[in-house]
Formats: structure tokens, sequence, C-alpha cells
């Protein structure tokens, strides 16, 4: 039976603050947390929200992270939601309480012990981290870009290599180090052109004896056929003809058999000596999913829910973004983990826990596709758009596509922090640009 609004507040918990996670609890707060309705609690392990898809120009230093990230406890009190600063470990669904483990200062010296959290609804929005398949040495040596301190420690790793560069001998003829980005999708594309561009920049900050183009190779290995799976073949042409030009080395069709402290082995035997190897290829969800109290969940431990997205075991579970395997109609794959997935998502459910808390049914996710962007620094942007035409798609490039991918963040700000603070703080970033170093230097 479901509980009307008299019988409030309801105990919405919704744990994860990213995309699709935060823009929810944003939603819930102004629509009925306001009215005291509900009583929403977003729960995050960090205390700053960052968008994810900007995590590669963090790691290249053209975005300082600090102008971007949002504080959760200034969020939730703007939009009417409660913060719990915490990581989730456990699940009680019989008692419906979910458990955080003890946070743990930089000094190993406990800040928050163990909490539990009851809920009335749970929402389970716990994104994805980075899948090596297991690797060997993967682990161990590699930089998996799927997280804020990841893109920091990245940033201070390359810089440290421009510095040490400038004051050794140059050998002809080969780099002093090697950056490896294994994956050819969005991440290890955007990666390695924002990389080039940052040593440019970089050698033009008074470091005469860095020469980008000398000093500096970049690889990007992929076991797929061609880069970007997902863009028609022409645009994939385009961006690694692109690449290339800007002497980035592409290696298609190779599978990495290991990864060790001087480099990465392939299974065709082909070895690529790396100072630095970043991780870009898969994604899985996080794996205490995998054993959740007897939810169910697939081989990449995604939550499986249905069309509404619910757990398939506890209507009182729901999942969304990359941590769920949601379906779609008959003969169409399960919604892909993308950020535009978790943006719609969170706006049915929405919807459809208001509707649920009015004892009406609940809405069916029907995911739309709008396409892909690539955006390669200042070189170039491409992509396709699904259903801009009657015929189903069309294919942009150059200053459309770059203005539309930065139209893309925007929007999730405007979800996030509403029209008039998003335009107050682009202009900040305007000034920024111009105050500011290109790069970040530290």
């Amino acid at each position: 039976m479901n509980r009307h609004f008299e019988e409030l507040p309801h105990r919405i918990v919704i744990v994860g603050g990213g995309a699709g996670g935060l823009e929810l609890a944003v939603r819930l707060g102004k629509k009925l947390g306001k009215q005291k309705k509900i009583h929403i609690t977003l729960v995050d392990a960090s205390r700053t929200h960052l968008w994810k898809p900007l995590l590669h120009q963090v790691a290249a230093g053209t975005l300082d992270s600090h102008a971007d990230e949002r504080e959760y406890f200034s969020l939730a009190r703007s939009n009417y939601f409660d913060f719990r600063l915490g990581r989730m470990d456990g699940l009680n669904r019989a008692q419906k309480e979910i458990y955080l483990a003890p946070t743990i200062t930089e000094d190993d010296e406990e800040l928050l012990p163990r909490q539990a959290l009851p809920y009335d609804t749970l929402v389970l929005a716990l994104g994805s981290q980075t899948n090596d398949f297991g690797t060997l040495g993967a682990r161990e040596h590699c930089i998996m870009l799927d997280s804020l301190p990841a893109a920091e420690r990245f940033h201070k790793k390359l810089v440290n290599c421009c510095l040490r560069a400038q004051t050794q001998s140059m050998s002809s003829g080969e780099g002093r180090f090697t950056v490896t980005i294994i994956g050819g999708g969005a991440t290890g594309v955007e990666l390695a052109a924002e990389l080039h561009m940052t040593t440019k920049i970089l050698s033009s900050y008074g470091l005469i004896n860095f020469h980008p183009e000398k000093d500096l190779k970049i690889v990007i290995i992929d076991a797929a056929p061609r880069l970007l799976q997902m863009l028609p073949e022409r645009l994939s042409a385009a961006v690694a003809k692109e690449l290339r030009s800007i002497a980035v080395e592409v290696h298609t069709n190779e599978k990495v058999a290991s990864v060790s402290k001087d480099g990465v082995t392939m299974v065709s035997g082909k070895f690529i000596p790396s100072g630095i190897v970043v991780w870009a290829a898969g994604i899985k969800a996080p794996e205490f999913l995998q054993q959740l109290d007897g939810l169910e969940s697939n081989h990449i431990n995604q939550l499986i829910v249905n069309r509404q997205l619910q757990s398939s075991r506890d209507t009182a579970i729901f999942a969304l973004g990359d941590c769920c395997c949601c379906p779609q109609a008959e003969g169409l794959p399960a919604v892909p983990p993308r950020a535009q997935s978790a943006h719609q998502q969170a706006s049915m459910l929405a919807k459809s826990l208001e509707r649920m808390l009015q004892g009406k049914p609940l809405l069916e996710f029907q995911y739309k596709d709008h396409g892909s962007l690539v955006s390669l620094g200042n070189y170039s942007t491409v992509g396709s758009l699904m259903g801009a035409l009657s015929s189903g798609s069309i294919i942009i490039e150059g200053t459309i596509a770059k203005w539309m991918y930065w139209s893309l963040h925007k929007q999730h700000q405007i979800a996030v922090n509403g029209l008039f603070h998003t335009w107050l703080s682009t202009w900040a970033e305007t000034i920024d640009r111009v105050r500011n170093p290109r790069i970040k230097l530290h």
C-alpha cells in the first residue's frame, strides 16, 4: 500500500551524487522537499561534485577542478534535501537500512563512525568504475581515470615528467617519456588530444628545453577494429586522422596482455615502453553490489531493474545510471551506461516517485539516444545527433559540434544549480580564462 502525502514524510535515500543521483535529489527537493512532503537524503563518499565527463580535462590540466566543483552540503541547503557523507557498504532489506562505512581522514583517524541510515524508498545511483578485465598488472601500474583523485594524480605525474624532461639530455629521435592510453572510446581519445594541447602550452611557459613532439609520445591502444565504436565509421576515421596529424600513435585490434612498471605488452607480442599508463577501457559497477542482500546483478555488477527502474527483487529499491542494467523494448540492447542515460532516468524517476506517493502507477523509462559528441580539445569536435531528422540522424563537425559539446555541460549545471547561478558561473569562467594560465601548473 502506497503512502499518501498526509502520511508523510516519506524517507527517500539516494546513494551516489553523480550526474543522475544529484539531479534526482535536486528535482525532488525543489518539488517535494521544499513543501516538506518527503524527506530526501543524498549520500556520497565525497564532499564535492564534479561532472564526470570533465575528468579528462582535469587530468590534462586544462580544467581546474576547484573552479567547477560544487559542495554537496551547500547544494543540499539550497535545494531542500539533506546530505550525508559516507560510503555505502551494506544493506538490510528486511529492516530497510543501508550501512555506511567509517570515514577515515588522511591521518588515519576516524572522522565518522559506521552509520545505519533508514529508508522507505532507496535509490542507488552509484555510477561505475573502470573495468580492467583482470588484466595482469593493470591495477598496480595503471591510473584508472574514473575519479577526481585519479585525474589529479595523473596531472601531477604529467607535470613532473615535463619538468624532468626539461633538465635531461636529449636522446635523438626518441621521446623522453610515453603516455599510453588503453581504451579508444571517448575518454581515451579526448584525453590524448587534451594532453597534446597541454604539453604545447607547457612548452611556452618557460620550458625552453622541452619540445612536445620530441619529448612526449602519446599512444592509444584499443581492442576494437577502430576508435570510437559509438560513432559512424566516417567520423571515427576522421578522428583517427586528426590524432595522427598531431603525432598520436594509434593501435587498434590490439588486446593488452599485461602492464608492468616498464610498459604495456600486447597479445600480439608488441611492447610499448611507458612512463605513464592510463586505463580508460570498459566499466563495471562497484563490487559490493554483486552481493547486496540478495539483489540480482549481472556479470559487471550492475543491478537488474525493470522498465520502471525498480530492482527485480525489491519494489522499494530503485537504481539508475551506470550501476543498473535497464531493459529496452524487445530486440534492443540494455540502456547504455552514458551520462545522457542517467540524466533521462533522473528526470523520469523524479516524476515517477511523486506519482508513487500519490498512489498512481510508476512511469516506464523510454531511452532516447540523442547521439554522441567527442571533443579533441582546440583541434576539433565531431559527433552524431540521433532523431534530429526524420531519416534518423545527422553528422556534425567543427564549430557547431564544439558549441553543442559545451552546451551538454551547461545543461547539467542548469539542472543542478539553476539558470541564474549557471549564468553567473559562466561569466566567472570567462574571466578566469583571461586571468589564469590556460592550464593548471600545480
